[in-house]
């Protein structure tokens, strides 16, 4: 068996006939907005974006971005400041993302899904006292207002910046998007920012382990994870920069619709957004008008794809967040006649560290190959180990551990402590994976209790605390189990113990109703099962490991699970 050390995967490296370098290194030490500036120069009348009949280009974008930023300047942000958007996807997030950055702060993006209690816990913990939010949002930011060290709201339509552009209205207690960006001159401040320590982003994610964190993506990191995303184009990189085209029908707040935004205004690509992730039409209808060169979904959306019936295609698509059934894959390719590219990777890394090569076979028509359910192989300079789950110790070749990364996109640390969440460097991922003698990973297991739910992570120790907040919950449980309608994806269930006093006095549908109130919907449990007692471990902890193997066994029983 092969060994990390011989790093198999490099000889993977090529599509087809066309050898990909083995390193990008030096990676440029240069701030994330420069990506923007330096698109606008060359490709100035480029469109940056496409968005509900209108366009903007790469020149209006840039001069929006400086102009926002002069604003925020007059608000009071600066050098090292956080500010915070819950914004959907719409050139208001294109706009705040570069806008923030150019005044010196990191971007904090929230979810939309967001209730009170985690829009306070992000804004809180990350000390944002700005807040760029939709109109759909504001009353709940102004509800967690007096709970955060929130001063100045930004709010916008979501139909500002469309064909169908409303008139302005007056926000009490608000300021107006496009006011302020209207009564500024584009003249951002000057602001000093070291790449390498700055950060640009603050998202949040349930992390490895525990409650969520605050992932530190410095200005260097994510410059890095955007090169590497590139690297495996470079073949195509004449016919492609400046001249195609990117749809994110993605959140552009999650890790891997940013990292996909910026990639594309790193090659000056236009970018076509989808307000709503969930309206599978408008996606197809899209796809098939505009025919862009690259679409970045998540499983769930290629399953509803694959029931849509495309036809032929010739777009290159995208796949990560989640693993993607193999099924689905062959039957997206039957249908389309081109393969999806499955990649790797996690808030922490700043983008990917793993792509699936085999996947460009359609592309290059040499590959001999096709990998499917791989994660594919290391991205340039990105170092891997594997740790025995039992010794902690680097696994012996040929077994499964946790997967550990370390590269230049790698995270700083855990906000707000450098270093904090890495072990030498190392990010231990939480994934378990093997390797093929090739230098090909797949993953085959999770090492803690998170939950993927369309490709949104759900850490269930979580929703565990929400039903504990109920008053007749003894002990409470909750984990992912398989979806059967929606392959690669899981749904919550949660077992419990209710006390004495309320037995047979409380349904299912209570516990559902409570939950809602307190979580996103995707992580409302979709099933309760009360018992008498739960499994408990030697070390008397709830047992969700032997919960997790019951249920796919009666999957399986049932033949909803293969």
């Amino acid at each position: 068996m092969v060994t990390m050390a011989e790093k198999p995967w490099l000889k993977q490296y090529r599509l087809g006939p066309y050898k990909l370098p083995q390193t990008k290194e030096p990676y440029p030490k240069i701030t994330v907005h420069s990506l923007l500036d330096a698109s606008s120069a060359e490709f100035p009348d480029k469109a940056a974006c496409f968005y509900l009949g209108k366009e903007i280009s790469y020149s209006e974008m840039k001069i929006l971005t400086d102009r926002l930023a002069a604003a925020l300047a007059d608000l009071g942000v600066k050098k090292g400041d956080k500010v915070a958007t819950v914004l959907p996807n719409c050139p208001q997030f294109m706009i705040s993302d570069f806008g923030i950055m150019k005044a010196g702060a990191a971007h904090v993006p929230c979810s939309v899904m967001h209730k009170a209690a985690d829009l306070v816990y992000e804004v809180g913990d990350s000390g944002a006292e700005t807040v760029i939010c939709s109109d759909m949002s504001l009353e709940l930011v102004n509800s967690i207002k007096d709970k955060t060290k929130i001063n100045n709201i930004i709010v916008t339509s979501v139909m500002d910046y469309s064909s169908e552009e409303p008139e302005l209205k007056k926000t009490p207690g608000a300021y107006q998007f496009r006011d302020l960006i209207a009564g500024h001159e584009p003249k951002p401040p000057q602001v000093d920012i070291d790449p390498m320590k700055d950060l640009a982003v603050l998202p949040f994610t349930g992390g490895a382990t525990g409650l969520p964190k605050g992932v530190m993506i410095t200005h260097y990191n994510r410059v890095a994870a955007v090169i590497q995303i590139a690297w495996a184009y470079e073949p195509l990189k004449v016919g492609i920069r400046g001249k195609t085209s990117g749809m994110i029908p993605i959140p552009l707040f999650h890790a891997y619709g940013h990292g996909m935004m910026h990639f594309g205004v790193y090659w000056g690509l236009k970018g076509y957004l989808i307000p709503d992730p969930r309206d599978t039409d408008m996606l197809v209808q899209m796809l098939m008008k505009y025919r862009p060169f690259f679409c970045a979904c998540v499983p769930t959306q290629y399953s509803r794809l694959v029931a849509k019936g495309l036809g032929r295609l010739s777009t290159m698509f995208v796949s990560t967040t989640a693993a993607l059934a193999p099924e689905i894959a062959q039957k997206f390719r039957q249908e389309t006649g081109v393969p999806i590219t499955e990649a790797y990777g996690l808030t922490e890394t700043g983008g990917g560290t793993h792509m699936n090569l085999s996947s460009f076979a359609k592309i290059t028509g040499f590959m001999p190959f096709e990998k499917f359910g791989s994660i594919g192989v290391p991205l340039p300079d990105t170092d891997v180990k594997i740790v025995d789950l039992d010794t902690g110790e680097e696994a012996v070749p040929g077994k499964e551990g946790e997967l550990w990364v370390r590269g230049p996109q790698v995270m700083i640390g855990y906000w707000p402590e450098i270093g904090k969440g890495l072990v030498d460097g190392w990010l231990p991922t939480g994934d378990v994976v093997k390797m093929e003698e090739d230098g090909y990973f797949y993953i085959t297991d999770r090492v803690k209790d998170m939950a993927n739910i369309s490709g949104l992570k759900v850490y269930t120790r979580l929703v565990d605390d929400v039903l504990y907040e109920h008053p007749a919950v003894g002990d409470a449980v909750a984990i992912g189990i398989p979806d059967p309608e929606r392959p690669g994806s899981e749904r919550i269930k949660a077992f419990i113990r209710l006390k004495k006093e309320y037995e047979g006095k409380v349904t299912s549908e209570d516990i559902i109703g409570h939950c809602r109130e307190k979580l996103p919907a995707y992580a409302v449990p979709r099933f309760i099962e009360f018992r008498e007692e739960l499994p408990l471990t030697v070390t008397l902890k709830l047992f969700k490991r032997q919960l997790r193997e019951e249920e796919k066994a009666k999957m399986k029983v049932k033949g909803e699970l293969t």
